[in-house]
């Protein structure tokens, strides 16, 4: 995945990068279609990117296998001209778009996985800079509620969050971290399956992260966020699971110099070892008998997924 990780880093880090040229990279393979729409917000614009690497017996093809979202989640990969290259919070991006390129090589050499997988994310290379503790983040010239709409789609059946999460000091890990798995406003337990694949990649034992209930609502209700990763849970009936990019200290999301290239082909190893068993039926986020039982004993915890009373 290193090879991946080092030529996405290198398309993007660039001033004049935009949702085109990266597609640009996906487009002329069968299998595979990519789209960039641009989208204006109040401090400018930003483009979203989607690519769908269609599995032979995906959703795409009339199949029955489930359907994988991959989403890249960040304020911007950059912050031109005040903050010259990439910055740390685009390690989302880079992830996102190192798993489609891998998995876009796979068709080529015809080894398509059996369902549909589907990665988004968005491409900002001038975003703002906003304060936070107990260091800076990345801003967005978009709101959340716009990534939701043009990131998460009503085909994926899981989704994995993959975000830079190291502007904290309660993960104290250099390489990344997987999330308890979050479904409608219930933080479930964290997936045997991914633990499972996690040590398998990395060849050393599962690292996780903790999540609180403020964690899980939206954005915008004036309460803590560590940061945007399980935004995407609060736009979706599917299961969620965060994959953190984390280091020992704390570095502001708005730094440069701090995308590990290393760290982030180990996350994207793991998810695409995620991504060709859960579309057999052999990964699962969630334990859906369980689930189920939970909203009979306590009832639907949805509300968590708007911006509450008011």
């Amino acid at each position: 995945m290193l090879k991946q990780v080092i030529e996405m880093i290198d398309l993007l880090d660039n001033p004049q990068i935009t949702g085109e040229k990266v597609i640009a990279v996906f487009q002329g393979v069968a299998g595979v279609t990519a789209t960039s729409t641009t989208l204006q917000g109040n401090q400018g614009s930003t483009d979203f990117v989607k690519i769908i690497i269609e599995g032979t017996n995906g959703k795409t093809q009339g199949g029955t296998a489930p359907t994988l979202g991959i989403i890249g989640r960040l304020g911007g990969i950059a912050a031109h001209p005040s903050r010259k290259g990439l910055v740390s919070d685009a390690d989302g991006a880079i992830g996102a778009l190192a798993s489609a390129l891998k998995l876009t090589e796979m068709r080529k050499k015809e080894m398509p996985l059996e369902g549909d997988i589907i990665v988004t994310t968005h491409i900002c290379p001038n975003a703002p800079t906003q304060p936070h503790e107990p260091v800076d983040f990345m801003g967005s010239p978009v709101e959340m509620s716009d990534m939701n709409e043009y990131e998460i789609l009503p085909e994926m059946d899981a989704i994995i969050s993959i975000d830079a999460t190291k502007g904290n000091n309660i993960i104290n890990h250099r390489g990344f971290a997987i999330s308890p798995t979050v479904k409608e406003g219930y933080i479930l337990r964290i997936s045997d399956d991914l633990v499972r694949l996690m040590t398998m990649t990395t060849g050393q034992l599962a690292v996780t992260f903790p999540i609180t209930m403020q964690d899980i609502t939206p954005y915008g209700n004036d309460v803590y966020h560590i940061n945007s990763i399980l935004q995407p849970a609060t736009a979706t009936s599917a299961p969620v699971v965060g994959l953190a990019l984390t280091a020992e200290s704390a570095v502001p999301g708005c730094g440069t110099g701090a995308n590990h290239e290393v760290d982030i082909a180990s996350a994207v190893r793991f998810v695409l070892e995620v991504a060709k068993e859960f579309v057999q039926g052999k990964c699962k986020f969630y334990d859906s008998e369980e689930f189920s039982h939970l909203e009979k004993l306590y009832g639907k915890m949805t509300i968590l997924q708007t911006m509450g009373k008011a």
